[in-house]
């Protein structure tokens, strides 16, 4: 499966708060695929240089039409103004229709907590699907 190491876009104070995000995205076909993973690589690179941004990385199983995202972030703020800003405001929008599930989900951790760990991160989206699910029931 491919992935975008965890790379460190800034170095947070030791004393520090990290605001992390983890998704789970899924496109509706695999002809979806290549054109989900070009844009993600100018979003990717968008994050690189995103004010706020501490790190992230993000991992592709293309054949099961699925892309996870983790980042870790200054605060909520920062998270929510690089979402907004261009290119990525524009590829999510323009992408929208291409979408069959996605899950979001958010925490805090020390700083001293980076990098967060892929297993963290893939069972806490799981937790947050079944708590989507149930909530959907």
């Amino acid at each position: 499966m491919p992935t975008l190491r965890w790379t460190t876009v800034d170095t947070p104070a030791p004393d520090a708060e990290a605001f992390v995000m983890a998704s789970r995205l899924e496109v509706r076909r695999l002809s979806d695929v290549p054109r989900f993973f070009l844009r993600s690589l100018a979003v990717w690179k968008q994050v690189t240089g995103a004010p706020g941004a501490y790190s992230a990385s993000l991992m592709a199983q293309p054949l099961k039409r699925t892309f996870w995202t983790l980042s870790a972030w200054e605060d909520k703020d920062a998270l929510y103004r690089y979402a907004r800003t261009e290119p990525h405001r524009s590829i999510m929008t323009g992408l929208r229709s291409s979408m069959e599930a996605s899950v979001f989900t958010f925490w805090q951790v020390p700083a001293s907590g980076l990098p967060i760990d892929w297993t963290e991160a893939r069972h806490r989206l799981a937790e947050q699907e079944q708590q989507q699910q149930q909530a959907g029931s």
